[in-house]
């Protein structure tokens, strides 16, 4: 199932910026580290072929690259892409393909993919794309692939969201060179999509995938899945 969707519109203005692009990474700050161990504790080896979906600037990508025998970073942003691309020709990772595509026009060969990696980004879609984002993940998998997702998930009770949602804009950084500020949070509150916890596992239940690991952070605000494709699926 592919939606004739311009996902363009769904990948945040700023990440189309390539002002804002160049200084990605030193705002972000993300250590991919726990996160390429975490593939590597679900049986990542040589052999295996990784998806990252919403590459970004290949922060993931280019780390688990050394160890699978192919990554293919997948970003709808032409800016990432460059960006991408200049990383990846500088570190010299000749197994990293690049793609221009999103969750909804990316096309991989059914269940020929071992991992799907995706961090920050599935957000981006609201529910009911996100619901066909999710079975066309795992389409591409094979039986019992894994499919490992941070992203920002709420975990607290839907009647209680105003106190959560103050708590985190109230201990935002004022700096920008800091990390995310208020502003940026109140955008993402007011323009984007993320889903309550409850509602993306049932997602993810509903196109074949068992929830074998997964935690809350402390603000109830992020959430991070290492699902398992069923064999049935």
């Amino acid at each position: 199932m592919r939606p004739h969707v311009d996902e363009n519109k769904f990948a945040g203005p700023e990440h189309l910026n390539p002002s804002y692009v160049a200084g990605y990474d030193s705002k972000a700050k993300t250590d991919p580290s726990p996160d390429v161990q975490r593939l590597r504790d679900f049986g990542l080896t040589a052999e295996s072929v990784v998806v990252d979906m919403g590459a970004g600037t290949g922060t993931f990508a280019t780390a688990v690259a050394p160890l699978c025998k192919k990554v293919i970073a997948v970003d709808v942003s032409p800016a990432m892409i460059a960006t991408l691309e200049e990383k990846i020709s500088k570190l010299g990772r000749t197994n990293v393909e690049v793609v221009e595509a999103g969750f909804l026009s990316f096309e991989a060969v059914p269940s020929s993919i071992d991992f799907v990696y995706s961090r920050n980004a599935l957000h981006q879609l609201p529910d009911h794309l996100k619901e066909i984002a999710v079975r066309r993940i795992s389409k591409m998998l094979k039986p019992l692939g894994v499919f490992h997702l941070k992203d920002l998930v709420y975990s607290f009770p839907k009647e209680e969201a105003d106190k959560y949602f103050k708590a985190w804009l109230d201990a935002a950084p004022t700096d920008p060179k800091e990390g995310y500020t208020r502003e940026d949070l109140e955008t993402h509150i007011k323009t984007e999509f993320s889903t309550y916890s409850d509602e993306l596992e049932a997602m993810l239940d509903q196109a074949g995938f068992v929830i074998r690991e997964f935690d809350h952070s402390a603000n109830k605000i992020f959430s991070v899945y290492t699902c398992i494709k069923t064999l049935s699926s």
